[in-house]
Order: structure tokens, then C-alpha cells, then sequence
């Protein structure tokens, strides 16, 4: 029987985060946290003789959030422009997990069509240490570039 080692799981501050907005580069060192989700959409399927409703995957959808620490206007500037403009702004978000004390090595997620979908555009807090703000977005496609090692056999 095989066992997962604590020492194979990944640390969550191990890993980088960079955001590639019209064709600039940029590590993302301010993000506390970052989630995405790709999502099955069902469609109900009836079939005679049955009275059960059997489930049909008929597309996906990408969701996600990031939480920021509030030391950068670069997603405000972005919804302004959207405002002002019409113009919106889409990007891709590469995510590198990469624990060096995990035998399971690192992931690289690139999320592509990353497009946000509120912003906040000025904040204040007095009790607060640090601000920080959460940022929804969704994303249209995702790949894979590098995944983890398979852990089977590993112990």
C-alpha cells in the first residue's frame, strides 16, 4: 500500500506567479493567494425508459480568484481603460508550484484568457496592516506545460 509522505505535498508560498499583459512579462510577487477552477457545464439528458436524468458534459467554463496585496495600480488601470475605452484587456497567468523538499517536482498551469471581472479601485482601512484586495476573474483556456511527477512508487 502506498502512503503520501508529508514531505511530498506542496508548500502553497513555493512558486511563482508571472502575468503576461500585451506582450510584457511581469512576476506577480504581490499575489497573497490564487485559484482557479475549470468547470464542467451539464446538460440535463432524458431518455425513454428511465426516470432518471443523466448528465451530459456540454462545455466548461474557467473561474478563478487572486488576492493582492494592494502595492499595485496595474489591474485598476486596466478596468479605467476599460471604462473610459470599452476596450478590455485579456492575458495569461503562468502558475509554477515548485516545493524543492517534494519528490513530486514542480507544476507549470498557464491560465490563458484571463480577464477580470471587478476591480478595487481605491480602498482605506485603519485597523488594517497590509490592504489587500480580491480579484475574480475567469479564463477561456488552460495548459499544462510541465505536471508533477507521478507520486505512485514514490514512497
Amino acid at each position: 500500500m502506498s502512503v503520501l509522505k508529508a514531505g511530498d505535498t506542496i508548500a502553497g508560498h513555493s512558486g511563482t506567479a508571472y502575468a503576461t499583459i500585451g506582450g510584457q512579462t511581469v512576476e506577480m510577487f504581490y499575489v497573497k493567494n490564487l485559484r482557479a477552477t475549470a468547470k464542467k457545464n451539464k446538460a440535463d439528458i432524458k431518455t425513454l425508459g428511465s426516470r432518471n436524468v443523466q448528465k451530459k458534459a456540454a462545455g466548461w467554463e474557467g473561474t478563478g480568484s487572486m488576492t493582492l496585496y494592494y502595492v499595485t495600480s496595474r489591474f485598476r488601470e486596466m478596468m479605467r481603460d476599460y471604462i473610459k475605452t470599452g476596450v478590455d484587456t485579456y492575458f495569461d497567468i503562468q502558475v509554477t508550484n515548485d516545493d524543492p523538499a517534494s519528490a513530486v517536482g514542480k507544476q507549470i498551469v498557464t491560465l490563458i484568457g484571463v480577464n477580470l471581472d471587478e476591480v478595487v479601485m481605491a480602498a482605506l482601512d485603519a485597523e488594517s496592516d497590509a490592504l489587500d484586495e480580491e480579484i475574480p476573474f475567469t479564463f477561456h483556456d488552460v495548459n499544462i506545460g510541465e505536471p508533477f511527477k507521478d507520486i505512485q512508487g514514490l514512497g
